[in-house]
């Protein structure tokens, strides 16, 4: 089988890796891709947005399987394009994709769900947000609608960075249109989990758990990033929180699903606040979580491809999904400057020199003119290592991170432990 994988990131990166180890999977493709997936398959110039040109790559090269990862093609409509072309996909419709491509969107299928969430108000102008903030206390969590990248969620201490943030995102448009609406939201204590769940729009499995630090600075202090390093499983996590998972949010979710006639073909990305063993949703996202991604595929002992399928085909329910015991933790290698402004076409040393139980995925590289692999985005590497415990894991990937050398590099000393 030939399959092409959407997107250039550490994802899709950890995506590629996986599908490789399949004795189903002849041929991996991708597009765009990076150095790091061009070490193991085929990359393609493109653009994740040209859903024609995409169609067209398919189609010449006689692709078999198509995985989307990143969530832009999907809010977009390839699943929707490439099935009508009677190709397969993995990855949910445009419909089901509103789930992640807008705030408004999802917070009110969680309100018409019953799925419990953070009490909300949506806005759609800046001084009809203004006059909102009257019925929240502080902090208050501001979200632009659209899809911002990561970076579209601020949480607002008090008034005045309240009233800043929404001229920015409102007025000033620093997030290209996402924050022409926003939501407004009560702010949620306790403690972030991811959960992933693959699911065929019948049948919802839940993967392994994992924690993610999104904050620039150790401590979870500064801005949000896209995620700053992820530990596996998820050391917080309280026992017995999977039955509350299944109960209050995942039944809940499938039977919305249904009811409004979703086509949810793909992975479901759940970021969960949990306190006082009560879970509520922060969010949905419609695709593989990116770093989370590249810790659970590390863990999974079944075959990625035989369960992609499964999904695509709506037989989930006949595939036994299998998962290996070890810890596994990912440290991101970030530009100096990111998440604000930052440099690219740096060269970066050392790749040669990781030892062989360590795993670094390529998140924002490129080769330069000589050949050299460049930074090429605000977080530039994933280090990734198995081991035995939380302690081993760290040791072993912060000690790989050290042989690794670009200019401005930075990455947080604290990964799994807060």
């Amino acid at each position: 089988m030939k399959v092409l994988i959407i997107g250039n990131g550490g994802r899709e990166h950890a995506i590629a890796y996986t599908l490789k180890k399949s004795p189903l999977v002849t041929e991996i493709h991708a597009m765009p891709g990076n150095p790091g997936i061009a070490t193991i398959g085929t990359c393609h110039n493109g653009s994740v947005e040209d859903l024609e040109g995409i169609l067209a790559l398919v189609e010449k090269e006689n692709i078999d399987f198509t995985v989307i990862g990143p969530e832009v093609p999907l809010c977009l409509g390839l699943a929707d394009l490439l099935e009508s072309h009677g190709h397969k996909v993995f990855g949910p419709t445009k419909h089901a994709a509103t789930l992640e491509g807008s705030k408004a969107f999802s917070k009110d299928f969680m309100a018409r769900h019953n799925i419990p969430t953070a009490a909300y108000k949506e806005v759609n102008s800046y001084d009809e947000a203004v006059a909102a903030l009257k019925d929240f206390s502080y902090p208050v969590v501001v979200k632009a609608d659209g899809l911002a990248a990561g970076k579209g969620v601020v949480i607002c201490e008090d008034e005045a960075m309240a009233v800043s943030t929404l001229k920015e995102m409102m007025v000033d448009g620093i997030l290209d249109g996402a924050g022409s609406k926003v939501v407004l939201e009560e702010f949620l204590t306790g403690f972030e989990c991811s959960l992933l769940c693959f699911t065929d729009g019948k049948t919802i499995v839940p993967m392994v758990s994992a924690k993610d630090h999104k904050q620039i600075f150790d401590g979870n202090k500064g801005p949000n990033t896209g995620g700053m390093g992820t530990v596996s499983p998820n050391p917080f996590l309280p026992e017995g929180m999977e039955d509350v998972f299944e109960k209050d949010i995942l039944d809940p979710f499938m039977e919305g699903l249904k009811k409004d006639n979703m086509d949810f073909r793909g992975v479901v990305f759940i970021g969960l606040m949990i306190e006082n063993n009560k879970a509520k949703v922060l969010e949905y996202n419609v695709r593989f979580g990116d770093p989370e991604t590249q810790v659970i595929l590390l863990r999974l002992e079944s075959d990625l491809f035989e369960i992609m399928q499964a999904v695509s085909s709506q037989t989930l329910d006949q595939v036994d999904v299998k998962w290996k015991e070890d810890h596994v933790a990912c440290l991101v290698l970030a530009s100096g400057g990111y998440p604000g402004d930052y440099e690219k076409g740096i060269v970066i040393h050392g790749l040669d020199n990781v030892k062989d139980d360590i795993i670094v995925f390529h998140a924002g590289t490129a080769f330069n003119e000589k050949g050299e692999v460049v930074t090429n985005g605000g977080r530039v590497l994933n280090v990734c290592a198995l081991g035995t415990s939380l302690e081993d894991t760290r040791e072993k990937v912060y000690q790989a991170s050290k042989d690794i050398e670009f200019e401005g590099k930075y990455y947080r000393q604290d990964i799994g432990l807060n």
